[in-house]
């Protein structure tokens, strides 16, 4: 992932200044590298350490959805809605 692409989600999801790590910048940076990764399997069919990857990542980013589902679920449905997870 670029590193100007990486900051503007960073800036886009994060609750202050400083902030480079909260759950929602997690999943943010989780979902741009889900999506890139996918559209890669699409045409790479037999990619399979690839594909264990993006599995793991998936696991990761439940996980954390989760628990933010767990503690701040307005935080959740809007994260929801900004990264399009749900229809």
């Amino acid at each position: 992932m670029a590193t100007l692409t990486k900051s503007k989600i960073i800036t886009g999801n994060r609750l202050h200044d400083k902030d480079t790590g909260s759950s929602d910048v997690q999943i943010a940076l989780l979902t741009e590298r889900i999506n890139h990764l996918s559209t890669h399997l699409e045409n790479a069919v037999k990619d399979f350490a690839s594909r264990r990857g993006l599995l793991s990542m998936v696991s990761r980013r439940r996980r954390l959805l989760d628990y933010l589902h767990r503690t701040e679920p307005k935080r959740y449905r809007s994260l929801l809605e900004k990264l399009k997870l749900r229809k």
